[in-house]
């Protein structure tokens, strides 16, 4: 087979929707570039394969030539840049005007894209044959010699030798250089007068002469396009002016449509990832920002910055901070971040084009980009245990008695919830309620859950699920407890939903980046246990939210504007003209509620005057209850809609939508809070040989490790020698709790330590993170158990509890897993809490036969309880061991020894 056969088979192998480049053909075949770059050249002339785009050119099949790729670049421009329509036209026109095309001048504000414009009208050019496929574009920006005018003009036209001091050569000009092709004049108005007076005859003849020579007229056959930013009448000689004769305007950046913006970005993005040859994968939040920050520089300065956050999103990768090159809106800079407080002004606009039901967006090289894939109601399970437990603990309430209401409340709750959900309005209006974020985090752990219960889900579970996420998420910012008093019962009852919810907790941590509590597995165990259950309607409809406000448009303004950002047509508006009576308006208001046969509580929210008084005369004659909240807002109008939408009662909305003002203060005193941990535990590297090293393997354990540095920190330790690391270890632990130390030499103490060969090699990092996840886990234990316990102290507890766990896992040569160990402590605070108030402890069934049949592990785990037994004085008796033997069957102990 020829070669040109090989390369012509390779190119039908490799070819692609966007082209094959010579060089990919020549890596394939094992050729050099300029063999493929000549046999595709040569099929080309055949007519078996066309070239497609610049920089670099691409090689495609003829009968893959789609319309789209037949037109030339400046029409595909313009089709995602309308605003541009003249400027093109202009500049076509120029191009083809007989013999060879009109000079232009652009005009246009720093950074509008004069130079790329330029370089889209030599494409343009070539790719209709105008010019041929090498001719030159070449690019002077006048500014970088207007305070040496001789200088300037020599680099323009070149000079012969000893025309000025150091002209020691005869040198070509630029505008020989660019025979042929297009000699591009950036900052034409910095151009001496000379300067533009040395262009009138390459203009009117296509001649010049070189700087110095006085007899030789040399020819160009350069199109000139020249650009300023300034008013071309004013900065440029007449005489200059009428020899150009197209002057083609582009608008700046805010003239121009959030379309072509959205364009634009794409556009840059895609570039950069060409540059990398990896994808960027980009925040819908950080695409926002772009949109729609104050960008005065224009489009030069909006591609500077996404060049810049794209090296930075390329350094994190290739430092190995992050798996992938991804934008988020946290890492761009606050000028650009400052685009997503414009929210109440380009919302509509983002919901157009950036489909913000998606998380981020996928820029290929190749590719056109691709789209990947919180407040607080009385009425959710949280703020009903506090209620409940307030009341019943008020009400002397203790031990079995409280267990058994809370019991029932929380069922009862559950069994309510799932009614309420299945009124909801549709899954696409969830979104606009709980937000994006938590729709996806919802999808996956659907998806994660039907996979192990082997059933599909109910659409109530997954709108119940969002509704319910939603809420402990808007909880934990405001640093509100979640407590789930009957977690261990949850637990033992429903232990297949449980693991699985266990597993959900973790996945709510990676995509939403909170910290869940342990008590959350509790209710999303519920929600599973309860799904696809029937439940009968127990409550009325939802609330209605109806405007009132003085003015011709004022009240169905703001319930328009609700209505628009939460897609849906909820709240009413009833003007109340300044020229009508309020009897007149509370006339046309009950109209409204015969005609619609309202039966539902209203939320009544009104601006000022008699119409607060509206809500009593309602409910006199209707029989409705009512509550009004005056001085309304949109904000009011939205967040009361939103509340309502949700299915909760008139007073639960009045209330939330009361609190909307502290919403801002709120999430301001949970970031302060989160600021302010104390007592970390801490990651030690140690070193003699200089700090330098000791920071080096700091470096590595950040970029491996997954961890919150809220609670844990790497911290470097610089030694002179052995002799007092010791010393320095005892200060360090006097207020933080040293997790484990990496040292270049073996230091006598039990605190688990590698060396530096494990942590460079990376052996260690596996290690070092089951130490991290064991804390995680044994850290939100404690809060957990502070609410589970009655009888003894929960912190306490739990350091006993730990030091029994590791004893049986130093026995046995294991390690128990996040979620087992879980299992284990609370059963086990439980079982302690139980005994000291005296309750017993069920009988295991076929105790004698297990116990026998697992002997070994039986004599590890009793001799464990007895520390147990001494200090908290109780009897673990073999019912209980056997229990506790269950979580380390062999089973398990199997598992773990092999992982």
């Amino acid at each position: 087979m020829k070669r040109i056969d090989a390369v012509y088979q390779k190119l039908k192998e490799l070819d692609k929707r966007t082209g094959v480049s010579a060089s990919e053909i020549a890596d394939s075949l094992g050729l050099s570039r300029a063999n493929a770059s000549n046999d595709l050249n040569k099929l080309c002339k055949e007519g078996k394969a066309v070239k497609v785009g610049k920089k670099p050119v691409l090689f495609k099949l003829v009968e893959d030539i789609s319309e789209d790729d037949k037109k030339p670049s400046l029409d595909k421009f313009l089709e995602k840049n309308p605003s541009l329509f003249s400027a093109v036209e202009q500049a076509k026109a120029a191009i083809l005007y007989p013999p060879h095309g009109m000079h232009m001048l652009i005009l246009g504000e720093t950074g509008v894209g004069k130079s790329m414009f330029a370089e889209l009208i030599h494409g343009y050019a070539i790719e209709i044959g105008r010019m041929s496929e090498d001719s030159p574009f070449i690019v002077f920006n006048c500014a970088d010699y207007a305070n040496n005018p001789q200088l300037l003009v020599s680099q323009l036209f070149g000079c012969q030798k000893g025309a000025y001091t150091g002209a020691d050569c005869d040198k070509a000009g630029l505008i020989e250089k660019a025979d042929g092709g297009i000699f591009f004049l950036d900052e034409i108005h910095r151009l001496p007068p000379e300067g533009q007076e040395m262009l009138f005859t390459l203009m009117d003849k296509g001649t010049f002469r070189r700087l110095g020579e006085s007899d030789i007229d040399r020819k160009s056959n350069a199109l000139i396009i020249s650009a300023t930013t300034e008013n071309p009448n004013s900065i440029l000689l007449n005489t200059f002016m009428r020899r150009i004769p197209m002057i083609i305007r582009l608008p700046n950046l805010k003239e121009r449509s959030m379309e072509e913006r959205f364009n634009l970005i794409c556009h840059f993005i895609r570039e950069e990832s060409s540059k990398l040859s990896r994808q960027i994968i980009v925040s819908v939040n950080s695409m926002k920002a772009f949109l729609s920050y104050n960008c005065p520089n224009n489009i030069g300065q909006l591609k500077t910055d996404i060049q810049l956050a794209c090296a930075k999103a390329y350094a994190d990768f290739i430092l190995n901070k992050k798996e992938e090159i991804k934008i988020s809106s946290i890492d761009l800079p606050q000028h650009i971040r400052n685009g997503l407080y414009m929210e109440t002004e380009h919302r509509q606009l983002w919901n157009k084009f950036l489909e913000i039901n998606k998380r981020y967006y996928v820029f290929d090289k190749n590719e056109e980009s691709i789209l990947l894939e919180g407040d607080e109601s009385k009425d959710n399970i949280y703020e009903i245990i506090d209620l409940k437990m307030r009341e019943l603990k008020s009400k002397g309430l203790t031990g079995k008695e409280l267990d058994r209401e809370m019991e029932k409340d929380i069922r009862d709750y559950f069994k309510k919830y799932f009614y309420k959900v299945n009124k909801m309005i549709d899954v696409s209006d969830i979104e606009n309620i709980v937000g994006v974020e938590i729709i996806k985090t919802v999808e996956e752990i659907i998806k994660f859950a039907e996979k192990q219960m082997k059933k599909e889900s109910s659409k109530e579970l997954y709108c119940g699920m969002a509704l319910h996420i939603y809420n402990a998420v808007e909880r934990i910012k405001r640093n509100r407890k979640i407590i789930n008093p009957q977690l261990n019962k949850i637990r033992t009852e429903h232990s297949k939903e449980f693991n699985i919810a266990l597993d959900c907790l973790k996945i709510i941590e990676r995509t939403l980046d909170i910290s869940m509590p342990i008590d959350e597995a509790g209710f999303l165990t519920m929600l599973f246990v309860y799904d696809g259950k029937e439940v009968k309607d127990q409550e009325n409809e939802n609330v209605k939210v109806i405007v009132i406000a003085h003015g011709n448009a004022t009240a169905t303004s703001m319930a328009e504007t609700a209505n628009s950002l939460l897609g849906t047509k909820y709240a009413i508006g009833i003007n109340a003209p300044l020229d009508e009576k309020p009897q007149q308006v509370i006339s046309r208001l009950k109209t409204y509620l015969k005609n619609t046969n309202l039966k539902s509580d209203i939320l009544f929210l009104v601006d000022m005057g008699s119409l607060a008084t509206f809500g009593e005369e309602i409910e006199k004659e209707f029989g409705i209850r009512t509550k009004t909240i005056p001085l309304v807002s949109t904000l009011h109008v939205i967040e009361a809609t939103r509340k309502a939408m949700m299915g909760n009662s008139l007073d639960e909305v009045y209330d939330e939508t009361l609190k909307v003002n502290a919403f801002i203060e709120s999430d301001r005193q949970s970031e302060d809070m989160s600021s302010q941990v104390r007592g970390k535990m801490l990651i030690a590297t140690i070193c003699t040989t200089g700090e330098g090293s000791a920071v080096a393997i700091k470096n590595i354990l950040e970029q491996h490790l997954d961890y919150d540095d809220n609670i844990f920190e790497i911290v470097p330790i610089n030694l002179v020698g052995a002799e007092n690391v010791y010393s320095k270890l005892r200060n360090i632990e006097k207020e933080n709790k040293v997790l484990c130390i990496v040292s270049s030499f073996k230091i006598d103490t039990s605190i688990p330590q590698y060396g530096l060969h494990e942590v460079l090699s990376l052996e260690a990092i596996k290690s070092i993170q089951k130490l991290i996840d064991v804390e995680n886990t044994y850290l939100k234990m404690g809060d957990t158990l502070s609410n589970q316990l009655k009888n003894i102290n929960s912190k306490e507890a739990l350091k006993d509890i730990r030091k029994f766990i590791s004893s049986i896992e130093n026995e046995l040569n294991m390690k128990v897993d996040s979620n087992a160990l879980i299992g284990i402590a609370l059963h086990i605070a439980c079982m302690i809490d139980k005994l000291r108030g005296g309750d017993s402890v069920d009988e295991f069934f076929n105790r004698e036969e297990y116990i026998l049949q697992n002997y070994e592990l039986y004599y590890i785990v009793k001799k464990s309880c007895e520390s147990l037994n001494t200090k908290y004085d109780i009897s673990i008796l073999d019912d209980e061991i056997c229990y506790i033997m269950t979580f380390f069957n062999y089973k398990t102990i199997l598992s773990n020894t092999l992982n």
